[in-house]
């Protein structure tokens, strides 16, 4: 199962299919960000994100992201790649993915109905974590029975964090799964022969 994504491109630059040059600045500031809000989470406020582990990480990030062979999808603003990031991902519903999302802490039962095209999904956002030093996040879920496809943004300033929203929303209305459909796979399929 992959999914596929149509992000605006006026707003958002593709850290998936950067491979080389193409979005190479975008992707390593990016990643410097999470880098930074990782080591806030830990406690480490003497420590922002490493310019050399963001550097390497975003030179390893396109092949990694190749190798998801879309499972994984991510992007980051283009007008600031250090405010928000964004990764989309499908994964097999198992029980024990089941599992680990009813164990959730109770903040994470204050989601909203979304729904788009996947269906009727669900979205949470925490402009104001419930820890000091977590970052705000939005995350959008959504289960399709055999599968989990999830968007999570992750940004670097609370005050602005919100304002974004609705171009996270955007975004997440994007979201579509894509099958692979083999000729003569299912024989009620009509080709039309493309002249």
């Amino acid at each position: 199962m992959r999914i596929t994504g149509s992000a605006d491109p006026q707003l958002w630059i593709p850290i998936t299919d950067s491979f080389g040059w193409k979005g190479r600045r975008h992707r390593k500031a990016a990643i410097r960000m999470l880098l930074g809000q990782a080591n806030l989470m830990m406690g480490r406020t003497d420590k922002p994100g490493s310019r050399l582990g963001a550097w390497t990480m975003s030179q390893a990030a396109p092949a990694l992201m190749r190798r998801f062979d879309g499972r994984v999808l991510a992007w980051t603003w283009k007008a600031e790649p250090e405010l928000v990031a964004a990764m989309a991902t499908v994964q097999e519903l198992t029980p024990q993915v089941r599992i680990a999302r009813a164990t959730r802490p109770i903040e994470y039962d204050d989601t909203v109905t979304f729904a788009t095209a996947l269906g009727a999904g669900e979205k949470l956002v925490m402009l104001t974590p419930p820890t000091e030093n977590a970052a705000p996040f939005a995350s959008y879920t959504w289960d399709t029975g055999t599968h989990i496809v999830t968007l999570n943004a992750i940004g670097s300033d609370r005050e602005r964090f919100g304002t974004l929203i609705p171009a996270l929303d955007d975004l997440a209305r994007s979201i579509r799964l894509a099958d692979d459909l083999t000729t003569g796979e299912a024989p009620d399929v009509l080709r039309i022969d493309p002249s």
